[in-house]
């Protein structure tokens, strides 16, 4: 019933008008001329477009639903001055758009033919990138802290490791994140973030089974420390400590995934636990003993025979497990650890004074002096005869004399005898039956050879 605005006879089969307003709906229009009033056509009058919410509100682009009204037979979608990839009308309440490259704050319209719609904001997100991660590897437990470096990290929605979400993760700023590693199997995982911008490319993260250790040699070294000991397991690579009890190895070596090498600190005597530690964990502890060094405080006899085997008996302390007995720079011939005050050893050939130590797996005691004898040699004896009943003073003259512990006529041991020098020395016979003895001189050297002394019965 209401007047076009305007209206123009083109010709006499086309005429345009300019449409009044009019309520949503439809109408009949109809062209009046002095012939009469025409038919009537429909025309509709639609409600103009309106935008109520739109989501996501932000992102790298992608799908995005549009909420309003009068939003049927709509004929654009816009972000900015960018029409969607593409969009489809689901109701005259839905729109579904695709986001159009961009960047910053945008607004998004709807146009249809009852008019362009109001504008709601979207915000172009950038895409999160990582550009390193620490550390590259943890225990198959998970718990480990690691540091993500990268940007457009703000407004992180989630962090993985693999598939498994982290426990738990904090924005420390737009280039960092740190996150805790779930649990996880040995090898590795891609580490990947997770923003409204999307998903960032993924770095790796190891999973390390925990070390464990299978025996360790020696089992014991001194309290002062220094001893390379060898630690054997498994998943030892990239070990980050080796621990003797609560102290630090002074260094260690990762020979391969199933050795490691370290050198002892010092410790009290006893046992402590030593561990080795991993990005996996910390291993299972082996018992190593740090032993006191031996001590000597005497040797019984001091002195022997320059061609060895006297049994010489050393005192002293912590002399248990000991591995080496020394005369000078010459091994005992052997030796015995009666306790761990006691060793017996059989002192081997030599000259001179030599130092005589003990070793165990506590180090090398002090050093006492033994002093090697020559062996005492006889080249005569006066008188060379003398009664049965025994009484002659005899003179033996030789050589190594000095220290001389028995004179003997056969068996039988000199009534007295005397040490002039080491040349000499004089005797008392004892009583035996007539004849030939063989007289010899016993000093710590050994025994001397033998001289012939002839006893004569009585007249």
């Amino acid at each position: 019933a209401v007047a076009a605005v305007s209206f123009t006879v083109v010709s006499a089969t086309q005429v345009t008008a300019t449409a009044p307003q009019g309520a949503a709906g439809p109408v009949n229009v109809t062209v009046t001329t002095p012939g009469g009033t025409s038919n009537s056509l429909t025309y509709f009058f639609v409600g103009a477009p309106t935008l109520t919410a739109l989501t996501p509100s932000l992102g790298p682009g992608g799908a995005v639903t549009l909420t309003g009204t009068n939003l049927t037979g709509a004929t654009a979608v816009t972000f900015g001055a960018a029409a969607a990839v593409s969009f489809t009308v689901v109701s005259a309440t839905q729109i579904t758009a695709l986001a159009p490259v961009g960047s910053g704050v945008v607004n998004v319209t709807v146009t249809t033919s009852g008019g362009t719609s109001n504008s709601l904001s979207y915000t172009y997100v950038a895409t999160p990138t990582l550009t390193s991660l620490v550390p590259i590897q943890g225990p198959t437990s998970g718990r480990t802290v690691v540091t993500l470096t990268g940007s457009n990290l703000t407004n992180t929605t989630a962090v993985k490791f693999g598939t498994a979400a982290a426990v738990s993760f904090t924005v420390l700023s737009d280039s960092q994140v740190t996150a805790v590693s779930p649990p996880g199997p040995v090898g590795p995982v891609q580490v990947t973030v997770t923003t409204r911008g999307g998903t960032s490319g993924g770095l790796s993260h190891y999973y390390v089974g925990a070390p464990a250790l299978t025996s360790l040699a020696p089992g014991q070294g001194p309290t002062s420390g220094g001893t390379v000991v060898t630690l054997t397991g498994s998943n030892l690579t990239g070990a980050t400590a080796v621990a003797f009890g609560a102290v630090a190895a002074v260094s260690f070596t990762v020979v391969s995934a199933t050795q490691v090498t370290a050198t002892a600190p010092a410790g009290g005597a006893g046992p402590v636990q030593v561990t080795v530690t991993t990005p996996g964990g910390t291993s299972n502890s082996l018992a190593y003993f740090f032993v006191s060094a031996p001590a000597l405080t005497g040797l019984a006899p001091s002195q022997g025979p320059t061609s060895g085997g006297s049994v010489v008996t050393l005192t002293g302390s912590n002399l248990t497990g000991a591995t080496a007995v020394a005369f000078g720079a010459v091994a005992a011939v052997s030796f015995t650890v009666v306790s761990a005050t006691q060793i017996t050893a059989l002192a081997p050939v030599g000259s001179g004074v030599v130092n005589v130590t003990v070793t165990t797996s506590g180090g090398t005691s002090n050093s006492l002096s033994y002093t090697y004898v020559a062996t005492p040699t006889l080249t005569g004896l006066v008188p060379s005869q003398g009664p049965t009943s025994g009484g002659s003073v005899v003179t033996l003259t030789g050589s190594d004399l000095t220290g001389a512990s028995a004179v003997e006529f056969d068996a039988v041991a000199a009534v007295s005898f005397t040490v002039v020098s080491a040349t000499q020395v004089t005797a008392t016979a004892p009583a035996g039956g007539a004849g030939p003895v063989q007289v010899t001189v016993t000093t710590p050297g050994g025994t001397s050879n033998s001289l012939t002394y002839n006893r004569i019965q009585s007249p």
